[in-house]
């Protein structure tokens, strides 16, 4: 199993900025990608970022591409989300999860790495509320 805290969230006026972290902990080695996705209240659950756990891939959705980082730290198996230019629409419960699974390339990776049913375990999120 793989075990995920997210820590980061808070209360900040538009135009702030927040690094969220995702820390791992368990079976990390055998951690393929982590993924970040938020949920606004009566929304549906939507893709942020995701990074393989290699390093050598990383996705931003287009809402906040442009003004976001997603990185990671392997000495501390923390992956951060780095929001920037905040604005009332990224209100939401942010979470982290790992996808466990082997795939046959990158590219296979790539073409689906937004979609949350892939992700094997998740975080409880931390809120993030943007005032204007």
């Amino acid at each position: 199993q793989v075990q995920l805290v997210e820590s980061g969230g808070g209360s900040v006026q538009a135009g702030g900025s927040l690094r969220l972290s995702c820390a791992t902990s368990g079976r990390t080695s055998s951690i393929y990608a982590i993924g970040w996705f938020r949920q606004a209240a009566g929304k549906e659950q939507e893709f942020v970022a995701s990074i393989t756990w290699s390093g050598n891939f990383t996705s931003l959705a287009a809402s906040v591409m442009g003004r976001s980082t997603i990185s990671r730290d392997i000495p501390t198996n923390t992956v951060y989300l780095e929001l920037n230019s905040l604005n009332p629409g990224d209100t939401a419960r942010y979470f982290c999860a790992a996808d466990l699974n082997t795939y046959s390339s990158l590219s296979r990776y790539a073409r689906i790495n937004f979609y949350a049913q892939n992700y094997d375990y998740w975080g409880r999120g931390t809120q993030v509320t943007v005032s204007s």
